[in-house]
């Protein structure tokens, strides 16, 4: 950006609680004449297999957003200085029809990314990641795909339905929208089906680190993972807050017991900084089930971190 960044409202001057509830207390798009990084929020949630609610997770998690504060001593950066982030609002998707919601998260983004602004969306729940995939695929061909989940997301349909939330990945290795060479679960954990579904999954093109892998290897082992299998490949990053233990995140639709600490995920996180960061999502938080804004907080200090490490790319890495 040439111009000087316009950075959140001043807590000084304004109390958190007070004004309107952008993320992290950011400009409006229309505040703005560009923007490098847009936080975008996707109420839709029709894609569910058990707990409704994640529709309401964009609203909720801009409010567990109002504390966040300009600089992030950890990664050494002051994200909304370095880049011109603003807040875009949320895209309006038909609840009643996936097939036409698909379409129209498709073309928002499309239109929201057109001038090379990099997108963190907001969920909703994980079936957007393949609208938002397709969009990233058309600009910079197959990405990695770096994705935390308890759950895996590569089944085939549900009640003869092929595009759900737990669909997408599986949908978009065949689009060939991921790099089949690059793409990695991270945290998975709980029941399958049978130990077919992770034979599938690697032909679809995923490797996996556990949680309880994550447990044996800590933070530095699991980042050494991702690093070699990426290496400096384009990557998007999807975050289901459900990757989370159930004790940091209770708000979510589909919680599974034994994940990761808050603390662990952030540090995963925060070694992105280094590499081409094309897009991003946060989702599956459902306020319903949550209490004290424990999901919330966790989803708003996920998606600053993100933003923080898209701030600190070298310019040069970034494929526009």
């Amino acid at each position: 950006m040439s111009e000087t960044p316009v950075g959140p409202v001043d807590a000084s001057l304004v109390p958190r609680y007070a004004g309107i509830a952008t993320f992290a207390r950011l400009p409006r798009l229309e505040d703005v004449s560009a923007a490098d990084i847009a936080v975008v929020g996707v109420p839709f949630d029709s894609g569910v297999s058990y707990r409704p609610g994640a529709r309401f997770g964009p609203a909720h998690v801009r409010e567990s957003s109002r504390l966040l504060r300009p600089y992030n001593p950890v990664q050494d950066i002051s994200p909304f200085a370095e880049r011109q982030v603003v807040d875009a609002g949320d895209i309006a998707a038909n609840p009643f029809n996936i097939e036409e919601a698909v379409g129209q998260i498709e073309a928002a983004a499309r239109e929201l990314s057109a001038s090379g602004t990099r997108l963190l969306t907001i969920g909703g729940d994980h079936t957007i990641a393949l609208p938002l995939l397709r969009v990233v695929a058309e600009r910079h061909g197959p990405v990695a795909v770096v994705h935390f989940d308890a759950h895996l997301d590569t089944w085939d349909t549900y009640f003869g339905a092929p595009v759900t939330h737990g669909t997408p990945f599986r949908r978009a290795s065949e689009e060939g929208l991921i790099d089949t060479t690059a793409s990695m679960h991270i945290g998975t954990r709980g029941p399958l089906y049978s130990s077919d579904d992770l034979r599938d999954d690697e032909r679809l093109g995923f490797a996996v680190v556990a949680s309880h892998e994550i447990e044996d290897e800590g933070v530095h082992g699991t980042v050494a993972r991702i690093q070699k299998r990426i290496g400096d490949r384009p990557v998007y990053l999807s975050i289901d807050i459900d990757v989370l233990d159930p004790a940091h995140a209770p708000g979510t639709g589909t919680p599974e017991a034994g994940g990761l600490t808050s603390r662990e995920l952030l540090g995963i996180i925060r070694s992105f900084k280094a590499m081409n960061i094309v897009g991003a999502d946060v989702v599956e938080v459902s306020p319903a089930y949550d209490h004290a804004q424990i999901t919330g907080i966790a989803a708003a200090h996920v998606a600053y971190e993100l933003i923080s490490a898209m701030a600190a790319g070298d310019d040069s890495k970034i494929a526009r």
